[in-house]
């Protein structure tokens, strides 16, 4: 069975987590309409992992940008959970972004010279959670992802890959109803790569509900359902055939031993 099969039926049937219904948007640059978003329509359901795949300028990050409420669309509606996003106020928006939306970034966002512990227990300061809760969340999380032995170290003391499961356990440690993972991989080396499309498989096996947005169609053959989009408009949406196991993939690459005596803790 690919990777996910089993879950990919389980979803199929499954309560919409997020509805994307009519969204366009337009911007205005000196003097010109530009239509970023042209009636787009999307549903993901609890415990998918979805694809958004398009080039450059197709409107795929526009989009992540209003399904993670950090920005807004001219018309239409987003309704996350059952909420309507449209009807919120700004502090309702943040508090709701912060609880229900985990973001994994293509440049990590960690802080720098902070400990990979610090830098995955900064949602929770955001969310008011005492400090030892916080410290035992953030160190779960980072179990979670396979680094319970980097707590204390800095951001420039970790490699391209441990960055970014430190920013996917921050991800994480609220219990997010969504993970949004834009061009996750785009800044790692192709093992590195893997072992992040590894980690976010095992999460969606687990239940987490996973949009990723890429413009690499071999990436996006780790989901579920890829949703093509091109000049702000879905062009294509159809399940994964062969669906990529990337710990599979894992797998098979040369030397993993060594590279696994590479990445244990230092003495």
């Amino acid at each position: 069975m690919a990777a996910g099969d089993k879950r990919s039926d389980a979803s199929s049937d499954g309560e919409a987590v997020l509805e994307v219904d009519h969204v366009s948007k337009a911007y205005e640059l000196e003097g010109v309409t530009v239509h970023a978003l042209s009636d787009v329509s999307l549903q993901v359901r609890r415990g998918e992992m979805v694809s958004i795949m398009g080039p450059s300028g197709s409107g795929k990050s526009t989009l992540m940008h209003i399904i993670g409420l950090l920005d807004h669309p001219t018309s239409g509606q987003v309704v996350i959970e059952g909420e309507d996003v449209g009807r919120l106020t700004p502090n309702q928006l943040a508090q709701l972004r912060n609880r229900r939306i985990g973001f994994v970034f293509q440049a990590f966002n960690l802080l720098p010279r902070t400990s990979a512990l610090a830098n995955v227990e900064l949602p929770l300061v955001y969310s008011g959670v005492s400090g030892a809760n916080r410290a035992r969340l953030a160190r779960e999380a980072l179990e979670r992802v396979g680094l319970g032995n980097r707590l204390g170290h800095s951001s420039n003391q970790l490699s391209g890959g441990q960055q970014q499961r430190v920013a996917i356990a921050r991800a994480l440690v609220t219990e997010p109803s969504i993970v949004l993972a834009d061009e996750p991989t785009g800044n790692l080396d192709s093992r590195s790569g893997i072992e992040v499309m590894a980690i976010l498989q095992q999460l969606n096996a687990e239940g987490i509900t996973v949009v990723l947005v890429t413009h690499d169609p071999n990436v996006a053959r780790h989901a579920q359902r890829v949703v093509e989009i091109a000049d702000g408009r879905i062009v294509r949406e159809e399940p994964v055939k062969d669906r990529r196991s990337a710990a599979d993939e894992l797998a098979n690459l040369p030397n993993a031993a060594r590279v696994a005596a590479e990445e244990a803790p230092a003495t």
